[in-house]
């Protein structure tokens, strides 16, 4: 089937785009954004969470999460991080892919797109994200990407390959913690090769911590399907959160998926980008410790380009 583009409302935003190539969907706002809203099979249930006290909703001084995926650009700082993108985006049609463009953010004079380029025929999407730097002098962030997962899954975060005392002397990677991490909360799976972190409805406590993923990968698990994000990792590069690539957060509501690129110096008039290649897969369970990811969802994540 060919890759249909149609305008469409979805949840009270009448500017929305829906992008479809008949096995998979994603729906686009450009009432409010840079945001993908809607991402799964075509015709089948929303990976992503949505909230229904924002849906439709737009303008307005008071940021709003929406759900769905958006980006960002780290270290996570109030009022920085938290500009409101409650106003309108353009959409722009480039051959293959479609960019959605935000007005610069006139508190930081950054201004933020993201290129989306699906796959003709397979559940795989191409997602660009890209920080422009307006300003007159240089700015150092990071482009960072976050999926709103819906409720009820488990999210694997690979650790670095481990070896022995002898073969590594000298500690390999980090794994960062914030003040509220629990890691006795029933919600952490920690194993040897993988953390996996279970979103649950009835525990409403938050839960977040980054790992420097060298694989290039993050992944959820919930119904069946398996969501997972490809990147490149930067060898040597400086990252923020102490060194995270990946990140997870959750509560009550829904987990977020979150992958950074390396910090940079932002110079004016620059920009950096920062690409996740998406990928949705059918029958799989729900993993509870390494064997069982090595099992179900790793040889799935190696067809993963």
């Amino acid at each position: 089937m060919k890759i249909a583009l149609e305008k469409t409302e979805y949840r009270g935003w009448p500017n929305c785009y829906r992008l479809s190539n008949g096995v998979i969907d994603l729906i686009m706002t450009t009432d409010v954004g840079p945001r993908v809203i809607r991402f799964g099979f075509a015709g089948e249930e929303n990976e992503f969470k949505e909230y229904d006290d924002a849906a439709g909703k737009k303008d307005g001084d008071e940021w709003r999460i929406y759900g769905g995926h958006r980006l960002w650009h780290a270290p996570e700082a109030k009022p920085r991080t938290y500009y409101p993108d409650n106003s309108s985006v353009g959409l722009e049609q480039h051959g293959d892919f479609v960019r959605l463009v935000q007005p610069t953010e006139p508190t930081t004079g950054i201004q933020k797109e993201i290129d989306i380029r699906m796959a003709p025929a397979d559940a795989q999407v191409e997602v660009t994200h890209r920080l422009c730097n307006t300003n007159l002098w240089a700015v150092e962030l990071a482009p960072w990407a976050l999926s709103v997962m819906a409720p009820g899954g488990t999210a694997i975060i690979p650790l670095p390959p481990r070896r022995s005392h002898q073969e590594s002397l000298l500690p390999t990677n980090t794994i960062a913690l914030w003040a509220y991490t629990d890691m006795t909360d029933p919600r952490w799976h920690w194993g040897r090769k993988y953390a996996l972190l279970r979103q649950d409805p009835n525990l409403d406590t938050p839960q977040k911590a980054g790992v420097m993923v060298t694989d290039g990968w993050a992944a959820y698990v919930r119904g069946g399907h398996v969501f997972v994000k490809r990147f490149s990792y930067v060898e040597s590069a400086r990252y923020p959160d102490l060194g995270c690539s990946v990140e997870a957060f959750t509560n009550a509501d829904m987990l977020e998926l979150e992958t950074l690129g390396p910090l940079v110096d932002l110079q004016p008039s620059a920009a950096v980008e920062h690409v996740e290649h998406w990928r949705l897969f059918r029958d799989a369970p729900t993993p509870q410790n390494d064997a069982e990811v090595d099992r179900d969802v790793l040889p799935l994540i190696k067809t993963a380009n």
